[in-house]
């Protein structure tokens, strides 16, 4: 779907509040087809974020996993990697 909305299940520690936020507004905005809503579509826009936060959450809050806590670090080496290959650059 949108490539900025990273996975938030499964870390240590847990997504914070501003992860979580941060992903609802990329899908408000990938939904919407806009990056900043007009003032008459702000406070649908506002709520839409709201809601798909605290849906967000509430999923998050409520996954069960048996495997082991994911590091962010670990996880972001990987992703410069993978953007390197991409895009044919040096890592770091």
């Amino acid at each position: 779907m949108c490539r900025n909305i990273r996975q938030l299940h499964n870390f240590e520690p847990p997504a914070t509040d501003s992860e979580v936020y941060a992903a609802a507004l990329q899908y408000v905005r990938k939904v919407s087809g806009s990056t900043k809503p007009s003032q008459a579509n702000q406070a649908a826009f506002d709520a839409a974020v709201a809601e798909v936060a605290h849906a967000t959450q509430h999923l998050l809050d409520h996954l069960v996993t048996t495997a082991p806590p994911k590091d962010r670090e670990v996880e972001a080496a990987k992703a410069r990697a993978r953007s390197a290959e991409r895009y044919g650059r040096a890592a770091g």
